[in-house]
């Protein structure tokens, strides 16, 4: 198959709904990272974007819809502080979970009685879904735990010969998935840190909780999955306190002949004369911006990616430390 890359045009947005019509999968621009859409109402094109990215069964898929779309068709009632939430975030980089009416294909919610439902802000994404007008199934475009792809590129890497098309929008703004809100209870609670933190959701709404997931719960959002958005070559994980290990670590790496590299905030960079390192910033949005970049990067050139944790806190930094460590495999114990 030919995968052709265009620009967000009314002609690509044509092309692309003609493609989601015959039940193939395309990939799109959204503000946090490029998503891989078919038609959610679908079995087959659902199970489609499950085959092409090797994705577990049971993780579920997030709806995207234009900003007009009547989201009432899709979802059975909502409590009373959803419509205030999406006044204040959406179009933007927040996921709703609300009761699901039944209207897409079981798939999309791999067996819950939910759904996921999307607005993105990105213009490339808003002109493909209002030409498609349909609630379109989107996880993120790349090979299952591989790492999520914030450029065109990024996605052909994965997808080249296996889709028919990329909607190019440009490198995305946000770096990191959507914030993702269980609405369905008396409280909204965050199933998956993103853009939009604890504290801007409860300003809105009063109140805010954070899932914990149990044991061998069946996950409620994406991204929940211990080992994710994974480079494909080795790492390690260490805390800002073990830096000296991690310097050790990264010399004897080199005197095995490797090629190491260091993953960190821009406030250790000086601690880390004659080792290669990758700047990941000193603010939230900075960090969030290019941590998918410089783990593509790394992957290419790296036999060990060294990753040191940020200290930094507040803002998208609970978004930003959860990709961190799945990436790596870490945990937030010290």
């Amino acid at each position: 198959m030919n995968t052709e890359i265009l620009l967000p045009t009314e002609q690509a947005f044509r092309l692309a709904k003609t493609y989601i019509e015959a039940g193939e999968a395309v990939a799109f621009h959204t503000e946090t990272v490029y998503g891989l859409g078919a038609d959610a109402r679908s079995d087959s094109a659902v199970r489609h974007i499950f085959e092409l990215k090797g994705r577990p069964s049971d993780n579920p898929l997030i709806v995207h819809v234009h900003r007009d779309y009547d989201i009432s068709t899709l979802i059975d009632g909502e409590p009373a502080y959803a419509a205030p939430l999406r006044r204040a975030f959406l179009p933007g980089p927040l996921t709703m979970v609300y009761p699901s009416a039944g209207k897409v294909s079981r798939f999309v919610s791999c067996g819950l009685d939910t759904l996921a439902i999307r607005v993105p802000a990105s213009s490339a994404a808003q002109g493909f879904l209002r030409a498609v007008n349909a609630p379109i199934a989107a996880p993120s475009a790349n090979l299952s735990k591989h790492v999520s792809p914030v450029t065109a590129k990024h996605v052909y890497e994965d997808f080249g010969g296996k889709i028919p098309l990329i909607i190019d929008g440009g490198a995305c703004d946000g770096g990191i998935e959507s914030t993702v809100l269980d609405c369905t209870g008396e409280i909204p609670v965050i199933l998956r840190a993103g853009l939009i933190s604890r504290e801007q959701i409860a300003a809105v709404a009063g109140d805010c909780g954070v899932y914990r997931a149990k044991a061998g719960e069946k996950p409620k959002s994406p991204g929940m999955m211990y080992k994710h958005y994974a480079p494909r070559c080795r790492t390690a994980y260490f805390h800002r306190e073990e830096l000296q290990t991690a310097i050790a670590l990264y010399h004897e790496e080199e005197r095995a002949g490797g090629a190491p590299c260091i993953l960190c905030e821009h406030a250790l960079l000086g601690a880390l004369q004659g080792c290669r390192a990758l700047d990941l910033g000193d603010t939230d949005r900075e960090m969030a911006q290019r941590l998918y970049v410089l783990l593509r990067r790394a992957e290419t050139d790296a036999t060990l990616l060294i990753g040191i944790a940020p200290t930094l806190r507040g803002g998208a930094m609970t978004g930003v430390l959860n990709r961190f460590q799945r990436a790596f495999g870490g945990t937030d114990e010290a």
